[in-house]
């Protein structure tokens, strides 16, 4: 089986969304929709008729040109959308026997799903793959009726709004799905797509989307029954228990209260005897007959507004269905809660306290943990599919039965038994069998979970490695507090990050020379990767201001300089080096990953020289780099002058801009032709492991070579649009000095274009203006704004 091309059938925001996620994974769709019942009246005045193509291929084609517009968006760069072909399904519905995969994502209606089913198993070549996307309704129901051989490669395939960015993927099997078909698509969804996959059951809801809107529900009826504020609710179901920001009713605006209803309807429908638990209080109903659905209406819990002094943010008050001013949540518990160390600390201190805010979040809390235990083995056979799928598809970042464990299981067991609840037979279980926690961990560094006939071992994706379980089973060869080597196995070595927010100080900078030794001595190549929140969010911010304000300039002097010769000791590495940047790769994180061999990042991986956002310019070997990339875009016998290549590569530092995928930082000249990215962020480590195998086979070490500068003329260029910006009143003045020192380094200096330079040369150049630029007031008010309000000062 081999999936090359897909069809979508809908086109709405999640059909479109999935086809541009189809897109980015490097898969052409075809979307489809239904022909329009009419002509709009710009049809009309163009003199277009009902069998015009263009009439025919409206909707898709409508929702296809909202992907580049959408924010998020949901295509790595709008290019991505030319993979996406539009038709209609009167006329294009044979174009079926062009692709390897139907996915079917029309609306929530049982007859229109099995309608349109029954023509795409007329059509579709033997041994197409056909999936619904559907959020509940069942697989049985849907493919009732059509041939064996086409249920055998039916399945259910669940992604969660927005596809790009939600991990979650829960497949479905139908009743007659080949066991052949779901090995595949797992695989598949997990390697090509990215996804966290989990086989569900076909129940109502599945798997995330029960028990994430039943603790909707929950958390709705205890709000009423403790008489707590939309705002007040949000503080307490926010990361103080591990779940997102938006917490409960940011979310519900976010997925749209009308989604959130109807997910609710479908499983008091289905199972009728849970209806009690999805009854929502009548002001719902009332939000629903006003249209104020969340984001998309512009109001829901939350409405948003621009008042005097900018956004207005207000809450709904149920009891008056008016809005107000959000109040700050005053609960003794959740102050404390908030200052525990760990999360299984910050839940168990918020929900023994004695205060309204604490006994709501045990009453919510405890609902959700029983109903999860009921739903084993209705929904899942497995605890870790509940798991997997909370934290995937609803970003908590412990499951339930984590949270039992973070919580205690006796203890939790206990208090329920006290206040007259029933445990569940699940719970009893595992405490008669004198266990004490759901989880266990193994001493080889992996992990077991328990089922009913004892703990079985979790077993690890091949393609995913941990830094967690790879300390604990003993592969550290050496570290410090800023940094450790690791062995990853079969001659390749990575090294660890993990300084506070992986910022880059001291302890960063020796470990890169003396990781590299070792590798040099003992290993294949070396990897520069880590799994913290982010890859590395630059510079020691706060020690280059302390510096700066003592005026140390010989030891910020340095500083730097022992951070250039680091960047380029990997530059010039006699074993290759591959950098898997995620997340965030800011600043000097970009340096390293700039001089490193090869890139392996995350498609999710966010590039950028922001240096200039703090009053500076990058310090380690980043403008070198830049103005050595540009010269690499004039190529031989293209009549192209090289002002444009270096103008492309200022705007991208001058502007500290920062690339929004992998695919985009290639664009912006942060990863080259031959660099590639990772779609499973988990598989990050391990693909940059084999990109350095590769690499060895045939590896020779850089060797130096002259730079030819831009030169005066290029640099008058940059310096007349900033001048251009200043008059504008685009920049201010200390933005224009800041670009004009950025334009002579990038450029070269004083020396006549097509000068031969050395790298050092460049560099000498960089570090200079760096630390001319330390020494500015306004630069220095810059660090220091950024460093206690987390955004850039312009001054």
């Amino acid at each position: 089986m081999q999936i090359l091309k897909a069809a979508v059938l809908g086109s709405g925001v999640m059909g479109s969304a999935i086809a541009a996620h189809l897109a980015n994974a490097g898969i052409p769709s075809i979307l489809l929709d239904i022909v329009p019942p009419g002509l709009t009246p710009a049809e009309e005045a163009a003199g277009l008729t009902l069998a015009d193509r263009r009439v025919r291929n409206r909707f898709a084609q409508e929702n296809k040109d909202k992907l580049v517009k959408m924010n998020p968006a949901p295509l790595f760069v709008p290019e991505f959308a030319e993979r996406i072909e539009v038709g209609n399904f009167s006329d294009d519905l044979d174009r079926l026997q062009e692709v390897d995969w139907v996915i079917e994502v029309v609306v929530e209606r049982l007859e229109v799903k099995q309608d349109l089913l029954r023509k795409v198993a007329e059509r579709v070549r033997p041994g197409t793959i056909v999936s619904s996307n559907t959020s509940g309704i069942s697989l049985k129901a849907m493919s009732a009726g059509l041939p064996e051989s086409f249920g055998r490669y039916f399945l259910g395939t669940h992604f969660f709004n927005p596809p790009r960015y939600m991990k979650l993927l829960e497949i479905i099997p139908g009743p007659q799905t080949d066991a052949a078909v779901l090995s595949f698509m797992r695989e598949f969804g997990e390697r090509v797509l990215g996804k966290g996959v989990i086989l569900a059951k076909d129940t109502p809801n599945f798997i995330a989307n029960r028990i994430g809107v039943y603790g909707m529900a929950v958390t709705l009826q205890e709000m009423l029954r403790s008489g707590l504020r939309v705002e007040e609710v949000d503080a307490l179901t926010g990361p103080v228990l591990g779940r997102p920001k938006s917490a409960t009713f940011r979310t519900v605006d976010m997925v749209g209260l009308d989604t959130f209803v109807h997910v609710a309807d479908n499983v008091a429908e289905n199972v009728p005897a849970e209806k009690e638990n999805f009854v929502l209080p009548e002001f719902i109903q009332s939000m629903l007959q006003n249209g104020w659905l969340g984001d998309k209406t512009k109001q829901g819990f939350y409405r948003k507004s621009k008042g005097p002094q900018g956004k207005v943010v207000e809450a709904l008050d149920p009891g008056t269905m008016t809005y107000a001013l959000p109040r700050p949540a005053v609960f003794p518990a959740l102050e404390k809660a908030k200052a525990a160390a760990t999360l299984s600390e910050k839940i168990r201190t918020l929900v023994s306290g004695d205060d309204p805010g604490a006994r709501f979040a045990w009453g919510v809390l405890k609902a959700v943990l029983l109903y999860a235990a009921e739903l084993i083995p209705e929904i899942a056979d497995e605890i870790v599919s509940i798991d997997d799928g909370m934290r995937w598809g609803f970003n908590w970042e412990l499951g339930p039965f984590q949270t039992w464990d973070a919580l205690g299981v006796k203890a939790a067991a206990e208090r329920i038994q006290a206040e007259g609840g029933q445990v569940p037979a699940l719970v009893r279980k595992l405490l008669a069998q004198g266990y004490d926690s759901f989880y266990r961990k193994l001493g080889d560094g992996g992990m077991a979970y328990y089922s009913e006939s004892g703990y079985r071992e979790k077993t690890p994706s091949p393609y995913a490695f941990s830094f967690p379980e790879a300390h604990q089973a003993g592969r550290e060869i050496f570290g410090n507090a800023g940094a450790s080597l690791i062995d990853l196995g079969d001659g390749v070595a990575c090294l660890e990050f993990h300084s506070p927010n992986n910022s880059i100080g001291a302890d960063i900078v020796t470990m890169i020379h003396k990781a590299l030794a070792e590798v040099e001595k003992n290993y294949l190549g070396l990897v520069i990767g880590n799994q913290g929140k982010n890859f590395c969010v630059g510079a020691n911010l706060m020690l280059i201001l302390l510096e700066a304000e003592d005026e140390n300039w010989d030891d910020l002097d340095l500083m730097v300089r022992e951070f250039q010769n680091s960047t380029m000791a990997l530059k010039y590495a006699k074993k290759p080096v591959v950098a898997a940047p995620h997340g965030m790769a800011l600043g000097g994180g970009t340096e390293i990953c700039l001089h490193t061999h090869a890139i392996q990042a995350a498609a999710e991986a966010y590039l950028g020289l922001v240096e200039v956002g703090v009053g500076l310019i990058p310090g380690g070997g980043g403008v070198k780099e830049m103005a050595v990339r540009a010269l690499e875009g004039v190529l031989p016998g293209v009549q192209v002058t090289p002002d444009y290549f270096f103008a492309k590569r200022f705007e991208t530092v001058a502007m500290a801009k920062v690339s929004d995928s992998a695919e985009k930082a290639r664009q912006m000249g942060f990863l080259r032709d031959h660099d590639r990215y990772s779609l499973n962020g988990e598989h990050v480590i391990l693909d940059a492991k084999a990109r350095v195998i590769d690499l060895a086979r045939t590896f020779r070490p850089n060797l130096p070579a002259k730079v030819k500068i831009a030169g005066p003329g290029v640099r008058a260029t940059l310096e007349l649009g900033l001048y251009g910006m200043k008059e504008g009143g685009y920049i201010s003045e200390h933005d224009l000095l800041i670009g004009k020192k950025l334009a002579f380094v990038l450029t070269g200096g004083n020396l006549p274009a097509g000068s031969p330079v050395t790298e050092q040369y460049l560099l000498d150049l960089e570090r200079e203006a760096f630390l001319s630029l330390a020494g500015e007031a306004k630069t220095q008010e810059r660090i220091r704004y950024m460093l206690t309000k987390g955004k850039p000062l312009r001054n």
